[in-house]
């Protein structure tokens, strides 16, 4: 009765802790908690309604993917972002997937992307509307996935997949402008013609392109927008002494966009 018991107790912790873990992640990655938040464990256990053990696996489990970090030995904050970071970011970003692209028109069946081609136009025909972004960023999401099916590569389809989650943080930071939208449209079609006509060079090619103007497009809403702009958290000097903790930050009011890594 004892084991029955504790195995009980674990499942339903497990699932706590899941459940916390895909709460708070959905929340850093739609920008409701927003870089640099404190994450007090007694304010989140009372918020989310669980104890502070599933909450610290949760909280573990977000550092190890890097969207959460120390706090000075202050407990946990939302990991920062900075404009170097962003740059770091889409220098392997790049590397990644364009290999990916690369791997996807050597091995594709066209037959898989012919569709996707024409969903992703039609998609780009209209982008005024929260709800038509919201189709647009669908297909995008089929799109990365037929790539990854495609590259035949599980590695580096982990790889992206951690870089895909950063990604999503970052894109929240610009502006969802549909001008940019249509330019990305036109990029992505580029890299699907190139993988259903089987060229590694050209969807290489047409990967990079879109990288480029997709982080010089991050760069320069930011600039129009400085407030927005993400900051580098100053290290203390060796003779500083600590300040007063900060007050427990929990939630940011920022715009909620798609999770895609285009």
């Amino acid at each position: 009765m004892d084991a029955v018991m504790h195995t009980e107790r674990s499942v339903a912790g497990e699932r706590s802790s899941d459940r916390v873990y895909l709460a708070l992640r959905g929340e850093i990655l739609d920008g409701s908690l927003a870089p640099g938040a404190a994450l007090a464990e007694v304010e989140q256990s009372a918020r989310l309604g669980v104890s502070r053990t599933p909450l610290r696996e949760a909280l573990s489990r977000l550092q190890a993917e890097g969207l959460v970090t120390a706090r000075g030995g202050r407990g946990m904050e939302v990991a920062p972002l900075s404009l170097a970071d962003i740059r770091a970011l889409f220098d392997l970003r790049e590397a990644l997937e364009v290999k990916a692209a690369r791997l996807a028109a050597l091995r594709r069946d066209p037959a898989d992307f012919a569709p996707l081609r024409d969903a992703l136009s039609a998609a780009g025909e209209d982008l005024a509307g929260a709800s038509s972004r919201e189709a647009y960023y669908a297909v995008v999401g089929r799109m990365d996935a037929a790539i990854d099916a495609a590259a035949a590569s599980p590695h580096l389809v982990a790889a992206l997949n951690g870089v895909r989650a950063h990604v999503a943080r970052i894109r929240r930071l610009s502006r969802d402008d549909a001008a940019r939208l249509r330019e990305a449209t036109h990029e992505h079609l580029m890299i699907l013609d190139a993988i259903i006509d089987g060229s590694e060079l050209m969807a290489a090619h047409a990967t990079e392109l879109h990288l480029h103007r997709s982080l010089a497009s991050i760069v320069a809403s930011l600039e129009a927008a400085p407030e927005a702009a993400p900051e580098a958290a100053p290290e203390p000097g060796p003779e500083a002494a600590p300040g007063p903790a900060p007050e427990p930050t929990t939630r940011a009011h920022h715009p909620v966009t798609k999770e895609s890594s285009r």
